[in-house]
Order: structure tokens, then C-alpha cells, then sequence
């Protein structure tokens, strides 16, 4: 096999930084999942989400376990999966975890109220709300498998992607560092 110029061997062995070395070429929505717990709202940004059937209407998400809403997500059995674009990336960062105050992450943004109780942002390009349908642990994370019961969409918001660990919109192609 003859490797292309430029290209690197394939690994042979994959460890965490390689594997996330490689996923940073693969660019991803990002979104703020986001629930509401006893003692007010929760969320974190996600980037690995996806759609998974529309019979009944289900997407996935996956959750680190280690951050602050997950145990609260998987108890309220809701979440709201509110897909961001360029103007909320300062939001997105607090969401990362810049920030650890819940309440302070949502003072970051103007927020309402999705079927599901779930907080829902009210700049987001789309916001799926859903309800849990199921669940796969493994390593770090959780795989969510939630029905979507209500869904909003903004026509004309911009993406915004992450992609080799910088944001990128994708209205006009230009990098959001």
C-alpha cells in the first residue's frame, strides 16, 4: 500500500489523544442539551448528535457522564437539544464548562420554556425537545436516545460547526475563532 504524499501511516495503536486528534478533523453541529432539574435549569454542550429515525421521530446525543447535568438529565427524563449558530459561540464555551455556575450559564442567553419543561434557547438555529427513549453506557459517555415531541426552527439562522477544535460559521464560510 502506498501512503499519499502528505498523509501520515495509519495508527496502529489508538489511544485517547489519538483518537481525539482524529475526530477533531470531523466536523460537528454544536449544541447546548440542555434539561430542567429540581433546583432550576441544566445543560452542557454536546457535539456528537445525530438523527436516528424519523418512525417515531428519535435522535441521539452522547453524554459524559462527569459533566453537571448529565445525572440530572437522565433523571428528568426530558432534554431539549438546541442547535447554535456564530452568535452564540461565547455561549457554547460557558456551556463547555468556562463556566460552572448552571445559573450563570443561562444568563449568557435569552431562554424560554419547550413542551417538555426543557430550557430552550430562543437564538437557536433548531431546537429538538425531547423525551428519553432509551439509553446505552459506554466508556465516558452515554448514548441518549430520545423521541422528539416538539421541534422549533429558525429558516434563517446560520450553523455553526466545530471543527480541529475551533468554530466555524457557515453562513458565509469565514472562521469564528
Amino acid at each position: 500500500m502506498t501512503i499519499p504524499p502528505g498523509a501520515d501511516a495509519l495508527e496502529q495503536t489508538v489511544d485517547k489523544q489519538t483518537l481525539r486528534d482524529g475526530m477533531a478533523h470531523v466536523a460537528s453541529a454544536v449544541n447546548i442539551v440542555t434539561t430542567r432539574g429540581a433546583d432550576g435549569p441544566y445543560g452542557s454542550t454536546a457535539s456528537a448528535v445525530c438523527s436516528v429515525a424519523d418512525t417515531p421521530p428519535t435522535v441521539l446525543v452522547c453524554v459524559n457522564r462527569a459533566t453537571q447535568s448529565y445525572s440530572v438529565i437522565v433523571r428528568s427524563g426530558v432534554l431539549c437539544i438546541n442547535t447554535i449558530g456564530p452568535d452564540d459561540k461565547a455561549l457554547a464555551m460557558s456551556f463547555a464548562g468556562g463556566t460552572k455556575d448552571m445559573a450563570a450559564r443561562f444568563a449568557g442567553g435569552a431562554w424560554g420554556s419547550a413542551v417538555t419543561g426543557s430550557p430552550v434557547l430562543d437564538s437557536a438555529a433548531v431546537a429538538f425537545d425531547c423525551r428519553r427513549a432509551g439509553l446505552h453506557s459506554l466508556g465516558t459517555h452515554d448514548v441518549l436516545f430520545a423521541t422528539v415531541v416538539s421541534l422549533r426552527r429558525r429558516d434563517e439562522a446560520s450553523g455553526l460547526v466545530c471543527w480541529r477544535r475551533s468554530f466555524h460559521s457557515l453562513a458565509d464560510g469565514k472562521d469564528e475563532r
